[in-house]
């Protein structure tokens, strides 16, 4: 199975739970008070239909009865009005609880370094960012509220049958050790049974993703057959663990069923025992029986409510787990003293005991265009990640003006070096709004139109329905992935960094066009550092230093003319590219 994110463990699901309780002392307490209250409205009736019972015994009239039957439909009718507004108000509180949860998972989830979300897969995070999310929304919204409910009622239920006579807590104590024996049986066995089968969704995710994502490649490789056995053993490993938790719920039911049941036939059988003694009045055994079988409800929607807990509680813990992810930078407070970037002795290793960084050693001047060339999977943009402070390296060092970029906080980082790939992302809402993710501050339309005239966007958002103001991403006006990677190149250009790291991003675009763009953006850009990572050999010759990367090492580094004239790998590469024609790969 793929590597997954931390999980939190029970005492860390049960600190944050108190937390929350802590932030919403008064919402909690006016909640738990009107539960009370309708709890004990609930248990007038079954004490006046035992005196109803013992009286019809003795002898009464209809009046009586009537009076009776009138007090129970007003206590009847308190309980009613008390539960609903209990409940909406417990209700409320969990709105208000699972909407804490989720700005807090958001955070954690963004503040995620890129390199264990890579490791991980996306298939977790997807998982714990939708099904975990909803299971604990319903948790929230439902089972802790309902469970609330069960708790109170059952207290004073508990306390109004023992009120009848002490006689009464023989038969309720019978059923406690079937309780306690069943529901810990559990216990010790859900939390592990209901992680294994929320791991289970992830890894059909990511297999999924995977698939889909990479549709082309196992197309042309005729990969099919392997996915889809790939699938089957997920599915079946999620099928193994949804039949462990049933099992789980299918020995637990019936075991604690009996629990609550054997109580009230205890009852009926103690107190008519006592009754036929004349130790016990027929309004007790009355009362104490109905006050038991009242029982039975709070109990079984404990117990009932209590599974969803357990799956509420493991949703949780995954949840949290997400902010037990340990940060790969720590900020010191130290300020670059200059712009100069520098790579020392730099080794790094996606997986471990395998580098795919070997001892670089690279300067970075200030103000020049660097140009990054070599083999696919030579390292290029791993090192290019690095300069971009995207990574740590294992060893060595990544430093702006002698201040290692992993100790920079990440706001500051962005000033001074931003990463731009052929990755792209059109978040939904207006042109405008994309653009203004870059600033902090409210951009004129003349600021945003510069930006975009330099990347050549300019005439097609002009030509758009509502310009500056068309909705795109989901559901709005869809974008090409050229124009995608115009919007990134743009905000790259308002955000406005003194280094940037260009891995081909410009790849999606038409060589031409591309040669154009990148001319426009040399412009733009001009006395910033640029590192391009480039397929386009024409970047390199336009650039004052290539640096040629081979094996996870910087073999050559010099200009476009010094490395032609030295006849290496460079040379190769640019006679087969000239050779072959504009858009070969290097």
């Amino acid at each position: 199975m793929r590597e997954i994110l931390p999980v939190a463990d029970a005492r860390d699901v049960r600190r944050y739970a108190r937390r929350l309780a802590r932030t919403y002392p008064r919402d909690l307490a006016v909640s738990l008070s009107l539960h009370a209250l309708a709890a004990i409205s609930g248990l007038a009736a079954p004490r006046l239909l035992g005196n109803l019972v013992e009286d019809v015994e003795q002898g009464t009239t209809r009046g009586q009865i009537d009076d009776i039957a009138l007090v129970i439909a007003v206590f009847l009718l308190a309980q009613t009005i008390l539960t609903r507004f209990a409940r909406y108000l417990s209700f409320k509180l969990g709105e208000k609880v699972l909407a804490d949860l989720r700005e807090d998972f958001v955070q954690n989830a963004l503040a995620l370094p890129i390199g264990t979300v890579e490791r991980a897969g996306t298939g977790d995070l997807l998982t714990r960012t939708s099904r975990d999310v909803d299971a604990l929304g319903w948790s929230v919204r439902f089972a802790v509220p309902e469970t609330l409910i069960a708790i109170v009622t059952a207290l004073f239920t508990v306390v109004a049958v023992l009120l009848v006579g002490a006689w009464v807590s023989v038969p309720l104590l019978l059923g406690v050790p079937i309780l306690w024996a069943g529901t810990r049986w559990y216990l010790a066995r859900a939390k592990a049974g209901y992680l294994r089968e929320n791991a289970s969704y992830a890894e059909i995710n990511s297999t999924l993703a995977e698939t889909v994502e990479g549709a082309r490649t196992v197309d042309a490789l005729r990969l099919a057959e392997r996915r889809r056995q790939r699938i089957d053993a997920d599915i079946h490993e999620s099928f193994e663990a949804e039949k462990y938790t049933l099992f789980l719920r299918t020995v637990w039911f019936p075991i604690v069923e009996t629990g609550y049941l054997i109580p009230t036939v205890a009852t009926l059988l103690v107190g008519g025992w006592l009754h036929s003694n004349g130790q016990a009045s027929l309004g007790d055994v009355t009362a104490a029986t109905l006050y038991v079988q009242q029982l039975i409800d709070p109990v079984d929607r404990i117990i009932s409510w209590l599974d969803e807990l357990q799956v509420g509680g493991a949703s949780l813990a995954r949840l949290l787990g997400v902010a037990q992810v340990p940060d790969d930078r720590a900020a010191t407070g130290r300020q670059p003293v200059h712009e100069e970037i520098r790579a020392d002795d730099v080794r790094f290793s996606y997986l471990q005991g395998r580098d795919v960084l070997h001892g670089v050693d690279l300067e970075l001047r200030p103000g020049e265009r660097l140009a990054m060339v070599g083999p696919s999977g030579a390292g290029k943009s791993t090192l290019g990640r690095l300069l971009a402070g995207i990574h740590p390296p294992r060893t060595g060092e990544v430093t702006v003006g002698e201040v290692g970029l992993t100790e920079l906080p990440l706001d500051d980082l962005r000033g001074h070096v931003a990463l731009v790939t052929q990755e792209h992302h059109v978040f939904v809402g207006s042109v405008r709004e994309n653009l203004a993710l870059a600033i902090d501050d409210i951009a004129s339309d003349e600021r945003l139109r510069a930006a975009l005239q330099a990347v050549d966007a300019w005439e097609w958002v002009e030509a758009l329905p509502a310009g500056l103001d068309t909705r795109v991403g989901s559901g709005g006006h869809a974008l090409t992935p050229a124009q995608a990677q115009q919007l990134a190149l743009a905000r790259l250009v308002l955000a406005d960094p003194h280094t940037l790291v260009l891995d081909e991003a410009t790849s999606l675009i038409d060589p031409r066009a591309a040669r154009h763009l990148e001319r426009s953006l040399g412009a733009v850009l001009s006395g910033r550092t640029v590192v391009a990572i480039a397929h386009r050999l024409h970047t390199a010759h336009d650039a004052d230093r290539v640096a040629v990367v081979e094996d996870g090492k910087v073999s050559e580094i010099g200009s476009h003319d010094e490395l032609v004239a030295a006849d290496g790998s460079y040379s190769a590469l640019w006679q087969s590219w000239h050779g072959d024609g504009v858009g070969s790969r290097t």
